[in-house]
C-alpha cells in the first residue's frame, strides 16, 4: 500500500486532551477527504460504534486552551463549533464509517501514528526512569564522597591533644 499520508502530518494533528491523545473531528475530515459534516453525520447514523471512550466533545474551555497553547490557529479553525475529538480506536471505527477504500487506507495510517506515538512516549518514560535512577544513585555516591572527605580532613586536622612541656619545672 502506498504511503498515502506522511505519517508527520497525521502525528502533528493528534493531541494530548483529558489525558487521552485524541485527533479533532475537523482534521480527520481533511484526512478521509469528507466534509466534516459528513463525518459527523455518518458518526450520529452509527452512534453506537462510538462509545465515549471513542469519541467526545469538547468543553468550551479545551477548545480555548488549544487556541491558546497554538495547537491550532483560532476558533474559526473549529468551524464555529465545539468540534468532538476521536481517540485512536474512535479514529480507526470512522475508516469503517465512511466506508471508502480511501478510509480504510488512511486509517491504517492513522493507526500506525498513534502506535508510532506511542512507542516514542514510551521509550520517554523508560528514558526518565534511567535518569531517575541514576540521579538516586549520584546522590548516594554524594553522600559517600562527603563522608570520605570528612575522614580525610579528620585525618589531616592536628590533634588536640595537649602538649607536654619539655625541661625542668619549679615549684
Amino acid at each position: 500500500m502506498p504511503n498515502l499520508i506522511p505519517a508527520e502530518r497525521i502525528e502533528s494533528k493528534i493531541y494530548l486532551i483529558r489525558g487521552l491523545k485524541v485527533m479533532l473531528d475537523k482534521d480527520l475530515a481533511e484526512l478521509y477527504g469528507v466534509k466534516t459534516i459528513r463525518l459527523r453525520e455518518q458518526v450520529k447514523r452509527n452512534i453506537e460504534r462510538f462509545p465515549s471512550d471513542f469519541k467526545f466533545q469538547l468543553s468550551q474551555q479545551e477548545a480555548d486552551l488549544l487556541v491558546s497553547q497554538n495547537a491550532i490557529p483560532s476558533k474559526r479553525h473549529l468551524g464555529g463549533f465545539l468540534p468532538y475529538v476521536f481517540t485512536e480506536h474512535g479514529a480507526l471505527m470512522l475508516s469503517s464509517v465512511l466506508n471508502s477504500k480511501k478510509a480504510v487506507g488512511v486509517g491504517i495510517h492513522i493507526v500506525r501514528a498513534f502506535v508510532k506515538l506511542r512507542r516514542i512516549l514510551s521509550s520517554h518514560k523508560e528514558l526518565i526512569e534511567k535518569l531517575n535512577e541514576l540521579e538516586k544513585k549520584t546522590q548516594r555516591h554524594d553522600v559517600e564522597i562527603y563522608s570520605i572527605f570528612k575522614a580525610i580532613r579528620e585525618l589531616m586536622a592536628e590533634p588536640n591533644v595537649p602538649k607536654k612541656q619539655i625541661g625542668f619545672v619549679r615549684e
